[in-house]
């Protein structure tokens, strides 16, 4: 964590801007007094949040704004929960499709599949207990449903590609419970074959968690 904010640092005190190319690893290994191995590791974190973007044999360029905290949420906080909202902006409209082939598409067992994995779903969640597995069945279930695979991968793989810590208060098993009321919701449009209701409630689940990422960031919420 420490090299990244001062990768931040160095970033915004070189006033370097959206589509400036950056320093090469080494010469950014020997300004913040690190190894490179170290270096090259925070410019990965980095990838995987969409800050910077790799051009083969070109060098890397920034491509999203870096500015430091200046209050009390720790920069990398704040940058993380900026990439998330941008990947929440590309999955409303992902999962708005997804969701509506779904609840066309799903045959009666997919139907009530779907239906299942919510109740284990809400059932983990109220309990108190690890949710995350669940989640995933349950989300799985729908890409499924939708009748194209790619839907799933494409989705899992822009939620790896953040790679969040185990400290991230975007990890936090509190982190977005006030979404699953909707994922009932979701559950049962899909059901009884409402695509409306079903792209209303992906909408919600979506609202909620942007809501709270922007919390975080506001330091409205403990991060």
């Amino acid at each position: 964590m420490a090299v990244l904010d001062a990768l931040a640092d160095m970033v915004e005190r070189s006033g370097l801007k959206i589509g400036d190319r950056l320093p090469p690893e080494v010469s950014l290994a020997a300004t913040l007094g690190v190894g490179r191995s170290t270096i090259r590791e925070a410019l990965n974190r980095w990838e995987g949040l969409g800050i910077i973007r790799r051009r083969r044999g070109d060098g890397t360029y920034l491509s999203a704004r870096v500015q430091t905290s200046r209050g009390l949420v720790p920069t990398m906080v704040r940058l993380e929960g900026e990439a998330l909202l941008r990947l929440l902006e590309i999955r409303r409209t992902l999962e708005n499709d997804v969701v509506r082939k779904a609840t066309i598409k799903a045959t009666l067992e997919q139907r009530q599949e779907i239906s299942r994995l919510c109740d284990v779903l809400l059932v983990e969640v109220y309990a108190g207990r690890p949710w995350r597995k669940a989640d995933h069945a349950f989300h799985g279930a729908i890409y499924d449903a939708s009748g194209n695979p790619m839907y799933g991968q494409l989705l899992v793989n822009l939620d790896h590609a953040l790679e969040r810590g185990g400290s991230s208060p975007f990890s936090a098993d509190v982190f977005g419970l006030d979404s699953f009321p909707f994922h009932r919701d979701l559950a049962d449009a899909i059901l009884t074959e409402n695509p409306d209701g079903a792209i209303d409630a992906i909408g919600r689940i979506i609202d909620v968690v942007e809501r709270e990422v922007q919390a975080i960031i506001d330091g409205e919420k403990p991060s």
